[in-house]
This record gives structure tokens, C-alpha cells and sequence, in this order.
């Protein structure tokens, strides 16, 4: 595997180019089709009455949703990462420790429980969702990590376990909330839940940079520690590592990220799982090109998938996670037919 990788400032480039033209695709694609020369004139001449509506399409609906999409598929594919060092396990995703379905059921709480507030208050609606996301997400980790700390440490095997039976509990408790939910509450509980981004605004965009911005600022220094980590836990700390402290940071900023991106959009599959994968495969396991790297390969997949769902089943719209689940999981099928023993090709070295 070490002679099909590139360097990794290569792919940093790559990926660079790859966004913008990631993101200049999305702004031009939707139901009304933007050609280049016409975006041209929308921003030179921006005043005229013909390019009124197409500057309100791009200004209030597409650019917003674009850079959604870039942001949380960054937070998405980072937290990745992170939860795929900290296990030692590049098959690793956030929601095996219970912040994917622990965010869901918060926000599920608040949907249902001040249904009819939210309806009326749209300024405090999307606040108080993501409020409730981040809690159920940080509370779900929260009881996960407790259950798998002892006096000896935290133990990354009865971890997952854990992770898995409280997976288990959000959804039931989703369902619930479901049950009691009227026709409206349904319909917005299940659109989430499917992962899309027709709903985004500014004041989304404002809190998914905020806190992706965050993660980009606190992930990064965690590199040489997560570097550590690959050895084991006994090498780490022998390194002088804090491993357990290190454990809590990540779990934290991993809730945060992925709670953030749950109430935003809803749940996005395979990104956070598939993207740090490949990314690694590609460049190795090294952290500090490894994070970076998979912030923009994230945001590269998100805004691209977003702009195909808008015009693959036209005129309607496919949501968007749906289709990264569509294309994720053939794809993370083929690397594991490629690769049957992954963790000693990339996360061993």
C-alpha cells in the first residue's frame, strides 16, 4: 500500500482545487441551471431587474446551502479521524460510541416537546434544536465513557459495547418521541433523520462554522498525541502522553462536532466513517497531514453529493443523506474487498 501513497502536500493541493471546484459546481447546479458566463454577469452587474431573481437563488438558497454542506462535511470527516485514533481502527465512526444516535434522540426531545414554541418562534427554533442535539449527543458519550472508565483506565472494547447498547436506547427513545409526534412533528423528525440540506440559512451556516471553526483550531493539536496513540495506549503514556485526558477531549469535541451537524442537517452517513479512511490509505496515518486532509476531502464529498441530489430525481430532491449512504457504502465495500486486514496496512505503521 506505501507505493500507491502521494504526498501528502500533493493531496492538499488536490483537494483545495477539488473544493473550489466543488463549491463553484454546487452554486451554478439546482432547478434553475446557472451557466459560468451568467454567474459573470449576476456579479458584474448585480442591479439589473433580469438578475434580480438569480442573485436572491444564489445569495438566500444556494450559497448557504453550499457552504452547510462544506462546513459540516468538514466536522464530519475531522471527528472521524479522530474517533478512528483514538480506537486504533481506521473502520471507526463516531456513532459506534453513541453521539450520532444520542444527538438524534435530543433533538428528537426538543422537536416533540416544544413543538408548538418552535413552530411559532422560527428565530429560536434551530438554537434550541442544536442545544438539544449537542446535550443528547454529549450525554450519550458522556454515560458510554463512564460505563468503560475504571480506576485502570477506560477500556476501548467494553467502550464500544457500550456504545452500542446506548445506540440502541436512542433509538428507542427516537421512536418513541416519534410515536407521540403529530403529522408535523413527524415530518420534520423524519426529513432529519435522513440528512439534508434544504433547509439551510445563514443563521445554520453561522453555528456549523462556528463550530467547525472550533474543531479545526482544537483537533490539530491533538495530532502528536493521536500519533502516540497508534503505538498503544502503554507506549503513549510512556511518551508522556495523558492518555485519559486525551480520551476526553476527543469524545467531547467529537459530541460537539457531530451533535452540531445532526441538528444542522440531520444524520449524514458514511462521511465521518468512509472519508479519514480513504484519506489514510492515501497518505498514511500521520495526524497532522491526516486531519487537515480529511476536513477537505469531507467538505469536498458533502457539497458534491448535495449538488447531484438536487437534480438526480428532478424536479424533486433526493435527500442528502441518503445518497452519501448510496455512494458510501459501495464504495467502503470495494476498500474492504481490497483490503481485508485494514488496520495493519494503515493504522499499524
Amino acid at each position: 500500500m506505501a507505493a500507491r501513497r502521494m504526498s501528502p502536500d500533493t493531496l492538499m493541493v488536490v483537494l483545495a482545487v477539488m473544493l473550489a471546484l466543488a463549491l463553484l459546481a454546487a452554486l451554478l447546479t439546482g432547478p434553475v441551471m446557472i451557466s459560468p458566463a451568467r454567474l459573470l454577469d449576476i456579479l458584474t452587474n448585480p442591479t439589473l431587474a433580469a438578475n434580480q431573481q438569480d442573485l436572491l437563488i444564489l445569495s438566500a438558497i444556494r450559497l448557504p446551502r453550499l457552504l452547510l454542506g462544506a462546513t459540516i462535511g468538514a466536522a464530519l470527516a475531522m471527528c472521524g479521524a479522530a474517533m478512528q485514533g483514538l480506537f486504533r481502527n481506521p473502520l471507526a465512526d463516531p456513532s459506534l460510541i453513541g453521539v450520532t444516535s444520542g444527538a438524534s434522540a435530543g433533538a428528537s426531545c426538543v422537536i416533540v416537546l416544544g413543538g408548538a414554541w418552535l413552530q411559532s418562534s422560527h428565530a429560536g427554533a434551530l438554537p434550541l434544536v442544536a442545544l438539544g442535539a449537542s446535550v443528547g449527543g454529549f450525554i450519550a458519550v458522556m454515560i458510554v465513557y463512564r460505563i468503560a472508565t475504571s480506576p485502570l483506565g477506560t477500556a476501548v472494547a467494553t467502550m464500544l459495547l457500550a456504545g452500542i447498547a446506548i445506540s440502541a436506547l436512542a433509538a428507542a427513545l427516537n421512536n418513541l418521541f416519534s410515536f407521540f409526534a403529530d403529522n408535523d412533528m413527524l415530518r420534520r423528525i423524519s426529513l432529519w433523520q435522513m440528512g439534508s440540506l434544504d433547509g439551510a440559512n445563514w443563521q445554520r451556516v453561522a453555528i456549523a462554522t462556528a463550530v467547525t471553526a472550533l474543531l479545526l483550531v482544537l483537533l490539530p493539536r491533538q495530532s502528536n498525541a493521536l500519533n502516540a496513540l497508534l503505538l498503544g495506549e502503554s507506549q503513549a503514556r510512556h511518551l508522556g502522553i495523558d492518555v485519559e485526558r486525551l480520551k476526553r477531549r476527543l469524545i467531547v469535541l467529537t459530541a460537539l462536532g457531530v451533535g452540531s451537524a445532526v441538528a444542522a442537517a440531520g444524520v449524514i452517513a458514511f462521511v465521518g466513517l468512509v472519508v479519514p479512511h480513504i484519506v489514510r490509505l492515501l497518505i498514511g496515518p500521520d495526524h497532522r497531514r491526516l486531519l487537515p486532509a480529511s476536513a477537505l476531502a469531507g467538505a469536498i464529498l458533502l457539497v458534491a453529493a448535495d449538488a447531484l441530489a438536487r437534480v438526480v430525481v428532478a424536479p424533486a430532491e433526493l435527500p442528502t443523506g441518503i445518497l452519501t449512504t448510496l455512494l458510501g457504502a459501495p464504495i467502503f465495500f470495494s476498500l474492504l474487498m481490497h483490503q481485508r486486514s485494514p488496520f495493519s496496512a494503515s493504522g499499524s505503521q
